[in-house]
């Protein structure tokens, strides 16, 4: 069985006073050793937050595709992995939107952060739009052919689904949408990477909350969730590993 992984992605939000909120998270990863726990910062934070929680895995929310060089405003992952950064988020859809980034650079990117060492979570998902003319499905497993990196594999990767329409909006997709999703990705990495597919975290982002991560993470193929707004304070961030771990023991009987 795939251990579940939630990762909190706190976007551009956060200051040092919010660092406290690590304290009870780090604790709860520890409570609940049936599931794995991130939490991906803005740059300016991670070394702080490296030395405050260092059994809590931090990431960073991005990378650059070089290693180093005149690329002036942007962070290498050696840069991130030097201030204690664990795993990095890549191809997030408001990176996609905002900063028009394409597959092949996530790819790149996602390359450029396994040299270093770095885990990766790979985002890929669908606009409101491609939903609705009927191209969800096409659209995901088209970014996940193309932006996946060489030598993926599942000891260093996660796919992230996150519809775009649901970011953010308090909507998410039914439980069905979001299994036949996953089980679409799971398929592509199955003609991309053989056997290790099955070993491969796909996880879901996209307005999970409390109330609706017992459902979310109980979706066929759903490993964890990728998760924005509700991992900015331990109180809410919390209850959705506690979900997770939920899920573990009653499978694990």
């Amino acid at each position: 069985m795939r251990r579940k992984l939630v990762a909190g992605n706190w976007k551009m939000n956060g200051s040092r006073a919010s660092l406290v909120e690590l304290d009870d998270i780090a604790a709860a990863a520890v409570r609940l050793p049936q599931v794995d726990v991130g939490i991906a910062l803005p740059a300016t934070l991670i070394a702080l937050a490296a030395e405050r929680v260092p059994a809590l895995p931090i990431g960073a929310e991005d990378v650059h595709t070089n290693d180093q060089g005149a690329h002036t405003g942007e962070i290498s992952a050696s840069m991130m992995r030097d201030a204690g950064a664990r795993f990095t988020i890549v191809g997030h859809s408001e990176r996609r939107a905002d900063q028009h980034e394409h597959d092949l650079q996530v790819k790149q990117k996602a390359e450029a952060a396994h040299r270093q060492g770095l885990g990766v979570i790979l985002c890929v998902g669908e606009t409101l739009a491609e939903r609705d003319a009927g191209r969800a499905e096409q659209v995901v497993t088209g970014q996940v052919a193309e932006s996946l990196p060489d030598g993926a594999a599942s000891d260093w990767l996660s796919i992230a689904y996150e519809p775009v329409w649901a970011i953010g909006t308090g909507r998410t997709p039914t439980t069905a949408n979001v299994a036949a999703m996953h089980g679409a990705v799971r398929a592509e990495l199955r003609r991309k990477i053989g056997a290790d597919a099955e070993q491969m975290r796909v996880l879901y982002g996209g307005s999970v909350t409390a109330a609706n991560a017992a459902e979310l993470l109980s979706a066929g193929d759903v490993d964890g969730a990728l998760v924005g707004g509700a991992s900015l304070t331990a109180e809410k961030f919390i209850p959705i590993v506690e979900a997770g771990a939920a899920i573990d023991r009653a499978i694990s009987g």
